[in-house]
Parts: structure tokens; C-alpha cells; sequence
């Protein structure tokens, strides 16, 4: 299996068929004049108060998720970045290892703030409320021992689906943790029903903070700037995620601007591997007017359609009649063809449940789904299929 799927990548990667062409995005940025970054950093840094749990931090952050170097982590502290965003599920547990060795080493421990996340939810019908309680209890303990701290600063349920955000379970383990001052704040990342996550959270005010995915593709939807904006104005603190909507042929310093332009968004998290692309992603974070050039990516005719960045609203998932878990699988192509990260890709494609899976996939002569935005299904699910079937 392992050499076909490797077999699978090769052929796609080297595929005539396929847009996505790709080098592990290192990466089609925009590469704004060094002289430019120079002078955004040396200016004072913008920081903003995390809803209501006193943290201040600098607008921009690290999203540690595809970073494999630890001078990367090192130099992004030595920048000023002062949140680090990390989990368990990535790298194999390697991602928060590497965060916890550099923190370790550089003896700050006192002046960063460590967000990390659960690994994957128990199966909900087949589990008890106590037995998910146990669970995350269990989960933290395996994410400190591995950031080698006796605290995060953030705990956050990954990914939860209503039932899951809501589940006295889960919540009477994060009541618990906080108890225990293993965690300082609680709260949750969501990819799907963003917009009805958010307003659940703020009506009943148990979470303290929320990762969201949030970029330009998201200027029409009224539901999730709505929701945002009432989650913050109840006090939780929003942390924007995926805002370069990945990252392939985009000007990332106009689409973190966009995204920190909204001022319910306290940071944003950019995932780099580089150093080059930290000292891009941080300058902004002295100045938020756009360049000339910003403002012409950002009013471009096709910029939705160009970058092919799927929003995860889920409204493609009547339109397949067999019912598979598209926007998962939208998120898995993401992770590989744009991020190529094909280890989280195999992990993210191997949490989708059997009967919605790629393979249900496997008998269509054409793909009949459609997206209510400017996302190629059907193309997707074909490079989906030349990789892991």
C-alpha cells in the first residue's frame, strides 16, 4: 500500500493532467523587496487583547503545523512572535516536541503563549460521556508531556462537530482542566458550520477562545462575519487560521492584511517553513495599509475562482449521490497539493468515515457534485483518486 501511494504522489506530482503541479510550496509567494520587510519590522508591532482572557498578543502568530525546523521557531520568537499554534496530530506528535524543545531551550516559557489542540475525537455513539471525559483528560497530559510545560496557555477541541463542541463529556473534562491550571483557556478549531459553532459558543459563553478558518474568499459570506463579530463581542477571542487560503498563487501579505483589517480578529496563525516567509508573514504586523500591489491582487476579476480555496460550507454534500464527505476531501487535496504535507493528507483522508469516503468515490465514470462557489470538485476528486486509489 505504501509504495502505491508513493507510487500514486510521483504520478501526480509529475501528471500533465493536473493544475496543482507542486513543490512543497515553497511556494509560489509574492515576494515583496526585503527593503519593505525591513522597514515593517523595525516599527512597533500591533497587539491585540484575546477576547476576554488578558493575553495581548502581536496580530501575527505562528501556525507551527508544517514547520519541521527548530530555527524557524527559534527566530519567529526572536521576531516577536509570541503565540505558537501547534497539535498533536501533526507531525505524529513530532510538531509539538519540536515547539516544546525551543521553548525549553530558549527559557521563555513565562513570555510565549503555547495553543495546541486534541488528537481525534472518540467515535460519539459508540461512547459514553465518562469515557470521553477520561479520554481528553488522558489527551492533555500527552500533549504537556510532550511541550515538556506544566501548562498551555490554550487547550483547544479540534475540528468538534456540534455534538462534540456541546457534550457535557468533553466540557466537564475542559471544566477539569482548567481547574487544574493544565490549561489557562479553553476554547475550539473549526473548519465546517463555522458560522453556527460561533453562535453557539456565544450564547452560552463556556469557551474562552475560537480558531477559525478565515481569508479573502470569505468577503461575501454575511453568516460567518456576523458570527464572528457576535462571538467577540461576547468575549470570546478569535484566532484566524488558514489566511493565505493556502497559500498557492497569492499575495500573503495583502490576504493576512485583509484578514487583520477585521479588528474582531486578535491573530492570525500563518503556517511558513521558512524564515524568508516568517520575516514576510511578521511585517505585517506593524502596518496594515495595503500597497499598490496588495490592492490589485485583492481586486482581481478571478481571484476566488484562481485560487480554488474551498470554504468548507458543506453545501456540495446534497449534489453527490453517494454522499461522500467532499469538503474533507477538498481539505485533504489542500494539505497535500498546496502544503505538501502528505503525511496530515493520509491521516485527514484516513479520519473520514468508510461509507463517505474517497472510495465511494471510485465507481463514478464523472463527478456530479457541485460547489456554490468557484471550487473544481470534480477535478479535485480526480487528483484525489491518481493519489490514494
Amino acid at each position: 500500500m505504501a509504495f502505491r501511494e508513493n507510487l500514486s504522489r510521483r504520478k501526480f506530482l509529475s501528471g500533465t493532467g493536473s493544475a496543482l503541479a507542486l513543490t512543497p510550496m515553497a511556494l509560489n509567494r509574492f515576494d515583496p523587496p526585503m527593503s519593505m520587510i525591513a522597514a515593517a519590522q523595525s516599527a512597533t508591532i500591533i497587539k491585540r487583547k484575546l477576547g476576554g482572557t488578558g493575553l495581548e498578543i502581536p496580530i501575527v502568530s505562528m501556525g507551527v503545523m508544517r514547520a519541521d525546523n527548530p530555527a524557524v521557531v527559534q527566530e519567529s520568537y526572536k521576531l516577536g512572535v509570541r503565540l505558537f499554534d501547534t497539535s498533536r496530530r501533526y507531525q505524529n506528535g513530532q510538531n509539538e516536541q519540536m515547539v516544546g524543545d525551543v521553548i525549553r531551550k530558549l527559557g521563555v516559557r513565562d513570555q510565549v503563549c503555547i495553543q495546541t489542540k486534541c488528537s481525534n475525537f472518540l467515535p460519539f455513539k459508540q461512547s459514553t460521556a465518562e469515557q470521553r471525559k477520561q479520554w481528553l483528560l488522558e489527551d492533555i497530559d500527552k500533549s504537556l508531556s510532550a511541550l515538556q510545560t506544566d501548562y498551555v496557555d490554550i487547550f483547544l477541541l479540534h475540528g468538534p462537530s456540534i455534538d462534540e463542541l456541546t457534550d457535557t463529556g468533553y466540557r466537564d473534562a475542559l471544566t477539569e482542566i482548567k481547574k487544574q491550571k493544565k490549561a489557562r483557556h479553553v476554547g475550539f478549531a473549526t473548519h465546517m458550520a463555522q458560522a453556527n459553532q460561533l453562535n453557539v459558543a456565544a450564547k452560552d459563553g463556556f469557551f474562552d477562545t475560537a480558531t477559525v478558518s478565515f481569508n479573502f474568499t470569505n468577503a461575501q459570506d454575511t453568516a460567518l462575519l456576523d458570527a464572528i463579530r457576535n462571538a467577540a463581542k461576547a468575549g470570546i477571542g478569535i484566532v484566524a487560521m488558514k489566511t493565505q487560503a493556502g497559500g498557492k498563487d497569492v499575495d500573503n501579505t495583502a490576504a493576512l492584511k485583509w484578514v487583520l483589517r477585521h479588528e474582531e480578529i486578535t491573530t492570525a496563525i500563518p503556517g511558513y517553513m521558512k524564515v524568508d516567509h516568517m520575516k514576510e508573514d511578521f511585517s505585517v504586523a506593524s502596518n496594515l495599509n495595503y500597497t499598490d500591489a496588495e490592492k490589485k491582487f485583492l481586486s482581481g476579476k478571478n481571484l476566488q475562482a484562481s485560487v480554488q480555496f474551498c470554504k468548507q460550507c458543506e453545501t456540495c454534500r446534497p449534489t453527490c449521490p453517494n454522499g461522500v464527505d467532499i469538503p474533507t476531501l477538498m481539505r485533504t487535496l489542500m494539505y497535500a497539493a498546496k502544503y505538501g504535507d502528505f503525511v496530515y493528507a493520509r491521516a485527514t483522508l484516513d479520519e473520514i468515515s468508510a461509507n463517505v469516503s474517497l472510495k465511494n468515490c471510485a465507481d463514478c465514470s464523472g463527478c456530479n457534485a457541485k460547489c456554490a462557489n468557484y471550487v473544481s470538485i470534480a477535478n479535485n476528486i480526480r487528483d484525489l483518486k491518481a493519489m490514494y486509489l
